[in-house]
């Protein structure tokens, strides 16, 4: 039998961002998390690098708004960049009393009690300025927020749990447009509960799982931006999908990234002779925006006809590349590939979505009391090509803001009554999965030979015939069948690939991450895409 659950807060997604908003909100609050697979399911326990913050004294709040712009191809908004950089202190502060175990700089120990922490630098950044735990940050930063979460019993976390759609006024055709909670399938019992919030929280990541390729975790579906999208949310900037430049090249090594961090530690990409190539492509080589080195890549693999790049860090001392990324080091070895001695095979695979749904500074939507906070949001802060180790940062500063602009509202939010349960008395159950199965690979196939790291008019034409004919299919397959996790996931996902591609054929440049044949140049004056649903304003 399905149910109905009332949460003060439900938190959709398990990550940095959606257990940061758990963590900062006061213990008199009813709060559910939920995770569709299990806990650390999520991109931020994949996540290696760190998290980028001005912390040493060498560096400044207006050097990181700087790269951050530069790297935004100009297409940042400003005054989201400096809130997030000027934020970036406390949040890292905040992690450390998390107990969250950053890699200490012993060189530096410093008696004038400086800043103890080891910072390493990346692709973008004029400064040391990464804060990181070895190579395996997110692991460090998730599983330290799930201890603490695991002390509150007011935070429950939910695993197995996939939300179908967004429960909002509008939808059940009452007076006004709040956000009232969501329809939830219940993977241990198949059926759809009904959640009940005074706020909901969109914190699902995002949608690199629409490409073939991809760094990201399987659960990286979009499935925010799809249901925020149909309740009535504008969404932004979805055509600049970041790919990065390097991920591990091994038919048994499944999404699994080569931290950009390798590069800040002095490793070179090489052709399959061992001669660099990236002096070519930019100033900064090695060292330069992930869209440059990830187009350099992929334009070296089809000049030469290759399969694959090398990164090459074998000519630093063997103990270095140990101590600074035994994560990396112990997964090649398992793969017969020894870093010390060896250059890594690597290609580009999707690994961000730097546009999502439309928000404010504090992480709110169009829509009353519903939120999107992470990769999941568009804030203004990434622009046309996300810079290193922001994205993180990114999670724990608008986290943090959503939660106080919630607390600011209590007082004059009711907990919604009288929801309709989930009404599955006209469905059956699917014999035919195998379209789930074909239409998943069709769509992730087109997506990545069509709306790529190099695009063109004719191959968006394509994408957007055939993408409309599968939307077609899935939703009748929708309106017949019950819901399955496959089910909900091809759904949102085709209808982001949609949206990516929409967004795409309506920017007439080459800009950042998104660069066609067409129109090679950028234009005099950089523009966001934005997108409003059918419904919007109605």
């Amino acid at each position: 039998m399905s149910q109905h659950f009332q949460h003060d807060v439900l938190v959709i997604g398990s990550g940095a961002a959606g257990l940061t908003l758990a963590l900062t909100l006061p213990s008199h609050l009813n709060i559910v998390v939920l995770s569709k697979a299990d806990l650390s399911n999520g991109s931020t326990y994949w996540a290696q690098g760190g998290v980028a913050a001005v912390l040493d004294d060498t560096d400044t709040v207006d050097s990181h708004v700087e790269d951050t712009l530069i790297a935004g191809a100009g297409l940042c908004r400003e005054d989201a960049v400096r809130f997030t950089v000027e934020h970036s202190r406390d949040a890292i502060q905040w992690l450390i009393d998390q107990g969250v175990p950053f890699t200490r700089d012993d060189e530096s120990a410093r008696e004038d009690g400086g800043f103890e922490f080891h910072l390493t630098r990346e692709g973008g950044h004029s400064h040391r300025r990464i804060i990181h735990a070895a190579d395996a940050t997110g692991a460090a930063i998730f599983n330290t927020l799930l201890e603490q979460a695991k002390k509150r019993p007011n935070i429950q976390l939910l695993e197995q749990r996939v939300a179908v759609d967004l429960i909002t006024e509008r939808k059940l055709g009452r007076e006004g447009q709040r956000c009232l909670g969501a329809y939830v399938l219940n993977r241990n019992n198949g059926e759809v509960d009904t959640c009940h919030a005074r706020f909901t929280v969109l914190a699902c990541g995002g949608a690199a799982k629409v490409y073939l390729y991809t760094s990201n975790p399987d659960g990286a579906c979009g499935d925010g931006i799809a249901m925020a999208w149909r309740a009535g949310c504008r969404v932004g900037n979805l055509e600049f999908n970041q790919f990065h430049p390097t991920c591990l090249y091994h038919p048994q090594a499944k999404s699994f990234l080569i931290t950009e961090a390798v590069r800040g530690e002095g490793g070179l990409l090489k052709l399959p002779n061992g001669e660099r190539f990236m002096q070519r492509f930019h100033p900064r080589a090695e060292l330069a925006p992930r869209d440059v080195v990830a187009r350099a890549i992929d334009h070296e693999m089809k000049r030469l006809g290759v399969d694959c790049v090398y990164l090459d860090i074998s000519h630093k001392p063997a103990e270095f590349v140990k101590s600074h990324f035994p994560t990396v080091y112990e997964r090649c070895l398992d793969f017969g590939i020894d870093i010390t001695r060896e250059p890594i095979p690597v290609v580009p695979a999707a690994h961000y979505t730097c546009g999502g749904v439309v928000v404010d500074k504090h992480g709110r939507t169009d829509i009353p009391g519903l939120y999107a906070i992470g990769e999941t949001s568009f804030t203004g802060l990434h622009g046309a090509n996300r810079m290193a180790s922001n994205s993180l940062l990114e999670c724990f500063v608008y986290a943090r803001s959503a939660a106080q602009d919630m607390l600011s509202q209590l007082d004059q939010v009711q907990m919604p009554t009288d929801l309709p349960t989930w009404d599955a008395s006209q469905v059956t159950d699917s014999d035919e999965d195998v379209i789930i199965a074909h239409n998943w690979d069709e769509l992730r196939r087109f997506m990545w030979d069509y709306v790529g790291i190099v695009r063109t008019n004719k191959r968006l034409q394509r994408a957007q015939h055939r993408v409309r004919l599968l939307l077609s299919e899935i939703d009748e397959f929708y309106s017949n069948y019950k819901v399955s996790r496959d089910l909900i996931e091809l759904r949102n996902l085709a209808l982001v690939a949609e949206l990516i591609i929409n967004s795409a054929m309506q920017r007439r440049e080459s800009r950042g991450l998104h660069y066609t044949l067409d129109y090679p140049d950028l234009l005099p004056e950089a523009h966001d895409t934005i997108l409003e649903p059918p419904t919007f304003g109605d």
